[in-house]
């Protein structure tokens, strides 16, 4: 197999599998990109048996064929070559030659018989989806996912449809256990048969499909096959094991009763709480917030380096109330928004606490509160 590549496409391309390959080694041929040169252009695959990616590239084949070699390495290699045209040269031996410039390379690679089988798909089982609304859709929940190996029901993003005054949603929910996620937007997938009882996206497979609707406007292909997603944008195909497990029942977390509602400038709150988290306790984060007439007070302490208060202008008329939040799961989900105000409904101190954006009732977030 030979070919010739620009520079730049070729590392574009290797970059954008980095997140995919295999990091742990415990296949060897995982830690590997299988490249494919056949018709004008070049095809890398890469996977680690739970998400795979599939992406062409133009380049000008002087032999077809195929080979894999180590993903992380040949990265390396291309991104310190000069900005010319490289020649790659995949011998019988699995041996490979790299030319550009006056550098050149010999590597080994290995047989792409020992790559895993990439499945094929029939486009007409795909929906279409707005990349910009996917996005939005995933940076409003992905922070909420939990990280704790042993939750794996809850390492990743729960999509379902829904239908709400005669209209179809697609609805996205993330939680880690002390914080909740939720988003629902216009948008008919009633029609797909695996949506109908909610799929799990894996955290991993979430991140390359944030990575794909971030490339340039678009649509995006999503389809299921067994108890796989795919998704595919252009010449990218991504292919995702769903997560295995029931999701929890997020509705029943969902406070229905919270009477007691603060408007607070989203802004305003979300810089304060970045000064006062500087002061909370490592471990916990803590921060006290104490609501009051139209004030909402700030407070957090930390018996090695002292405390610090700060209060801001609200809109609220009820009961005083006082409660203890986790300031990073707050900062979070302030980042998420764009809305000039946001409003936090309460209940009593021991309660989860609401935060909606105040004009649209399309989000919203729930937090549980901490004794401080």
């Amino acid at each position: 197999m030979r070919f010739a590549i620009e520079k730049e496409i070729f590392i574009k391309g290797l970059a954008r599998i980095q997140g995919i390959v295999e990091k742990k080694n415990t296949i060897p041929i995982l830690a590997n990109v299988l490249i494919e040169a056949i018709d004008g252009e070049i095809t890398l695959t890469a996977t680690d048996l739970e998400v795979g990616m599939k992406a062409s590239y133009p380049a000008t084949i002087k032999s077809p064929g195929k080979i894999t070699v180590s993903a992380k390495k040949l990265f390396e290699i291309i991104k310190e070559l000069p900005e010319q045209e490289i020649d790659f040269n995949a011998k019988d031996n699995c041996w490979i030659e790299i030319r550009c410039g006056k550098a050149f390379f010999n590597i080994v690679g290995l047989s792409a018989e020992e790559f895993p089988y990439f499945p094929h798909f029939q486009k007409e089982q795909f929906v279409s989806v707005d990349g910009t609304l996917l996005k939005e859709m995933i940076d409003k929940t992905f922070f909420s996912i939990s990280t704790d190996e042993s939750k794996y029901n809850l390492n990743g993003i729960y999509f379902r449809p829904v239908e709400k005054d005669n209209q179809s949603l697609l609805r996205l929910v993330a939680t880690d256990g002390h914080r909740l996620s939720l988003i629902q937007k216009p948008l008919d997938v009633s029609h797909i048969e695996q949506l109908a009882k909610g799929v799990i996206f894996p955290r991993k497979g979430i991140f390359e499909l944030k990575k794909m609707a971030e490339e340039n406007d678009g649509e995006l292909l999503i389809g299921f096959f067994d108890n796989n997603a795919v998704i595919q944008k252009n010449q990218t195909v991504v292919v995702m094991r769903l997560v295995d497990g029931e999701f929890p029942d997020y509705n029943r977390v969902i406070p229905q009763n919270n009477d007691l509602t603060a408007i607070i400038p989203r802004e305003s709150f979300l810089h304060a709480l970045r000064r006062m988290s500087i002061l909370s306790s490592e471990k916990s984060k803590g921060v006290k917030i104490e609501i009051k007439e139209n004030k909402l007070e700030m407070s957090s302490s930390n018996p090695e380096f002292g405390d610090a208060r700060e209060d801001i202008e609200i809109e609220y008329q009820g009961e005083e109330i006082s409660v203890g939040f986790n300031a990073r799961y707050l900062i979070d989900i302030l980042n998420a928004q764009n809305e000039e105000k946001i409003c936090l409904s309460l209940r009593d101190k021991l309660s989860p606490g609401l935060i909606t954006p105040c004009d649209n009732q399309e989000y919203l977030a729930v937090i549980m509160p901490m004794r401080l």
